[in-house]
């Protein structure tokens, strides 16, 4: 599965959570403006709300919360003008005097009326709307890669609101770390633990359960490919291994010094002319009497001894 098909799976299982309490609705929409959103003052004091959503399941989302809390919203699509990219969702929200409200108890305005970098504490007091909070930032603005190299990260704006979200983890009990970047910041995690800690608050448990199953998969692939690579070098080591012991018996043999060595050597050398592509283990059992792996590995050792320094002999001038 592509990365784009994770976070795509991701968000259409957290977009599929409904938040039935009034704080969680709160809390969602509110990471929702703060990672995906804009404020536009239009002049005269009056505001225009705007979500820039990559899918339109989480626009649906967001137009249902909305509704739930009784403001109304318009959704529309658009292409973007950059090659190659995709259509992108946007929802927008007139400025009335209810959405204001709703909007400054989300945390996204002031009382004053003006953006917040970062919702109050308030907004997240509740273990579930600690979860709805980052539920919420994932949808709006959230990235999920794995598992080779896990890494989820949540973008937004500015520094302040991307501190929130690690603060929000943190109280939830996961680890994240902020990186600041030209054109935004971003709370992020790398390790499975908090990865899955993330998405299993935010309520995505399949996609949880599919990480976990193509890790798992991807591990006994890797020990598969070890156990194969380990296997071919032991196998090419005793190929050479068996060749310089078949050619060590056949020089001694040609010069005929194999009858004036030991017999267990002498044996262990017509052993290996007999048998070229036996292991160690089974010529030791075929000798008379059988002897050990390791007792037949010496032997056939102490052979290739005697041929190089028979040859280093004849290759010394006299």
């Amino acid at each position: 599965m592509s990365p784009g098909a994770l976070i795509a799976d991701a968000r259409a299982e957290l977009a599929a959570v409904a938040p039935e309490r009034r704080c969680d609705r709160l809390a969602e929409i509110s990471a929702l403006f703060h990672t995906a959103g804009t404020v536009h003052l239009l002049g005269r004091g009056e505001l225009r709300f705007q979500l820039d959503l990559a899918e339109s399941a989480v626009a649906r989302r967001a137009f249902a919360i909305l509704r739930a809390l009784r403001v109304e919203s318009a959704i529309r699509t658009y292409q973007q003008r950059s090659f190659d990219r995709g259509a992108r969702t946007q929802l927008l929200v007139e400025g009335t005097a209810h959405a204001i409200d709703i909007l400054t108890e989300a945390g996204v305005l002031s009382r004053e009326r003006l953006p917040l970098d970062r919702p109050p504490g308030r907004v997240v007091a509740r273990a579930c709307c600690r979860s709805a909070y980052l539920r919420g930032a994932f949808l709006g603005a959230g990235s999920l890669s794995g598992p080779r190299s896990p890494h989820l990260e949540v973008r937004t704006p500015l520094h302040a609101g991307a501190a929130f979200v690690r603060s929000v983890a943190s109280a939830a009990g996961l680890r994240m770390h902020v990186i600041d970047r030209a054109s935004h910041s971003a709370a992020y995690a790398k390790s499975w633990d908090a990865i899955e800690g993330y998405l299993s608050v935010s309520g995505a448990t399949a996609t949880v359960l599919a990480l976990e199953e193509r890790a798992l998969v991807a591990g006994l692939r890797a020990d598969a490919n070890r156990l194969a690579n380990a296997d071919h070098a032991n196998l090419v080591r005793q190929s050479r291994s068996a060749q310089a012991q078949l050619d060590a018996a056949r020089a001694l043999r040609a010069d005929g010094a194999l009858e004036r060595l030991p017999p267990s050597l002498a044996a262990a050398a017509e052993l290996r002319l007999r048998h070229p592509s036996l292991s160690l283990r089974e010529l030791a059992g075929r000798a008379d009497p059988p002897v050990t792996k390791a007792a037949m590995a010496g032997r056939l050792a102490r052979l290739v001894e005697h041929a190089e320094a028979r040859r280093d002999a004849s290759s010394t001038p006299g």
